[in-house]
């Protein structure tokens, strides 16, 4: 069997960036929902479909310890959107051209 280690990473950190769709803690990324209650969850089951697998990886995050892993990684990929967020694709200084001036 073999497991496709990027395929992983990424969903290890979608699941942890993952805003709580409903109750008490709404918006939350998953990975900052309090360990009891993720444990609860896991008591009483886990939502059906895709947020259950991802709330069930989450418990295995918490359980394990592997939250201090995670965060730096998180950091870094919120700095690099926000890096990126700030300059359209379509600028000149974007794509090269800044020192081109339009034909008059």
């Amino acid at each position: 069997m073999t497991i496709d280690l990027d395929m992983l990473s990424e969903e290890v950190l979608a699941a942890a960036a993952l805003p709580m769709p409903f109750g008490r803690f709404k918006g939350t990324p998953l990975l900052d929902l309090p360990e009891p209650y993720v444990v609860w969850f896991k008591q009483q089951g886990y939502p059906s479909g895709h947020l259950g697998r991802q709330m069930a990886l989450i418990y295995e995050i918490k359980a394990n310890g592997l939250e201090k892993l995670l965060r730096p990684v998180l950091a870094a990929r919120k700095q690099e959107a926000s890096a990126t967020q700030g300059q359209p694709e379509n600028t000149p200084s974007a794509n090269g051209l800044s020192n081109i001036t339009p034909d008059e």
